[in-house]
């Protein structure tokens, strides 16, 4: 919700100003009226509104007097004049000075909607503006691009921060108004149409710890909050957003609403590894399928999250890369990162069921037959659904049902076939559309990113820039 504030000395102005608009409706919420500009310029100094809508002519501070001397404070506010028509030269020089707009007394009711869709407009675009600059700070390895988010990282004094991400379940993010952490001292950032950050400061430690309640989201659209690790260092909020988004990952596992704080327990996962690694070596097959029932509840039951999860599929890669090396090296068995594994595989149930599948073409590999005829048609017309349907959710295991292949001989034909493999495929696709985007459409990268089937922006700025060197604003803007 965008915030605003109402001044004018008459309250009966004040009053016709509330009426005339939607607010809900295009996002906005009236946090503050007030008849004395005085007390008006103090909250602004204290809150730092998105919008004032102000008269011009006010006793002892003007409209124009409260434009000056909120730039002189260097606050990001705008401003809207409210002025009656002998006024209107007034009117032209609050434009001079940075105003938005301004609108006659009485406010026209037809002349109303117009006005605040394009405010909406305005500060959709500049939020979007401000959400790609901080993406660029926090995912820089240059540690001095933080330093111009001076408001939040002012590393003159000890502050001490923590990570938030929220997921929700729609657009509608009807938590916004939920005060669940002192917005004062938090940087808020877009990552998706679903999924926000907060970065959270304070100077003592204690004011970050206490325990958050996912009862006080009911009956909001909150799906999954994920928090961080506290740190008092500013050069670890790259860390702390990875932990963040690790935490919330744990719906990846077990599809259930909850907060979840971040807490690696890899130690308890090397048994398990050590046990495949056994099986795979020793290729004792016949004991495969109790170790993969097992798999699922021996994570559930230890509570374990997207951290253990990436460390188990990266050490059974290695195991088996290192020990079926030749059978294998045209699958898809690469080492991915949290991310990736949540773009690749729909769940953790999936992602055991391809390992499964591995395991089980690797105990078949000697009397494996296949029809080649009938499986390059069905995967021809695989790689045209992808095409076709890029923008939406694809997974392998999916596709392999759909097209009637086995999805281990999927992995083997994309390699064989196209040269890359079945992600890289679908990577490659979905950038290449991106660009296209950004050259020929005023689209905002959020919108892009969603049309491309990254519902995700944050992790899009992070594939665009590992695929073109440079994230999607700098690529438009070159």
């Amino acid at each position: 919700m965008y915030s605003v504030i109402i001044v004018d000395d008459e309250p009966w102005a004040i009053k016709g100003i509330r009426n005339a608009f939607n607010w809900n409706k295009y996002g906005f919420e009236i946090t503050g009226q007030f008849t004395s500009a005085h007390k008006a310029f103090e909250f602004i100094c204290e809150e730092c509104p998105d919008l004032v809508i102000t008269d011009i002519r006010m006793p002892e501070i003007s409209g124009l007097d409260l434009i000056r001397m909120t730039k002189e404070k260097e606050l990001d506010v705008e401003f809207i004049i409210v002025s009656g028509f002998a006024e209107f030269a007034y009117a032209l020089e609050a434009l001079r000075y940075g105003a938005l707009d301004y609108c006659l007394k009485p406010i026209d009711i037809e002349m109303a909607d117009p006005l605040i869709e394009k405010l909406a407009l305005h500060f959709s675009k500049k939020r979007s503006i401000r959400n790609n600059l901080i993406l660029e700070a926090l995912t820089s390895t240059d540690k001095s691009e933080l330093k111009r988010l001076t408001h939040l990282f002012d590393h003159s004094s000890d502050y001490y921060f923590r990570v938030i991400i929220i997921y929700s379940n729609s657009e509608n993010k009807d938590y916004n108004n939920i005060k669940f952490f002192d917005t004062k001292n938090t940087l808020e950032v877009e990552l998706g149409s679903k999924k926000t950050l907060y970065i959270l400061k304070s100077e003592k430690r204690i004011d970050l710890d206490d325990g958050f309640d996912f009862a006080v989201f009911a009956g909001s659209d909150i799906k999954i909050v994920g928090i961080s690790r506290i740190s008092n260092n500013y050069g670890d909020i790259a860390k702390l957003i990875k932990e963040s988004d690790i935490a919330a990952s744990k719906i990846f596992l077990y599809e259930e609403k909850g907060i979840f704080e971040y807490d690696q327990k890899l130690n308890l996962v090397k048994p398990f590894i050590d046990e495949i690694t056994s099986i795979i070596q020793e290729k004792r097959f016949e004991e495969m399928d109790d170790i993969m029932k097992r798999l699922m509840y021996f994570f559930k039951h230890n509570n374990l999250g997207m951290g253990e999860v990436v460390y188990l599929w990266n050490q059974v890669v290695s195991v088996l890369i290192g020990t079926y090396y030749e059978e294998l090296r045209d699958l898809e068995l690469d080492f991915l990162n949290y991310s990736e594994l949540k773009e690749r595989f729909e769940n953790f149930e999936s992602l055991c069921s391809f390992l499964y599948d591995i395991f089980t073409y690797i105990k078949q590999l000697s009397y494996q037959s296949i029809n080649e005829g009938d499986i390059n048609s069905c995967f021809k017309q695989m790689v045209k659904y992808i095409d076709n349907n890029y923008q939406y959710k694809l997974y392998l295991k999916d596709l392999s049902v759909k097209f009637f292949i086995n999805q281990v001989y999927c992995c083997q034909l994309f390699k064989k076939k196209l040269g890359k493999t079945f992600s890289e495929y679908v990577t490659e696709l979905r950038i290449k559309k991106a660009r296209e985007l950004l050259i020929s459409t005023e689209l905002s990268v959020e919108e892009i990113a969603t049309k491309v089937g990254y519902i995700d922006y944050y992790y899009f700025n992070k594939v665009f820039k590992k695929q073109c060197g440079i994230t999607p604003a700098k690529f438009r803007k070159s």
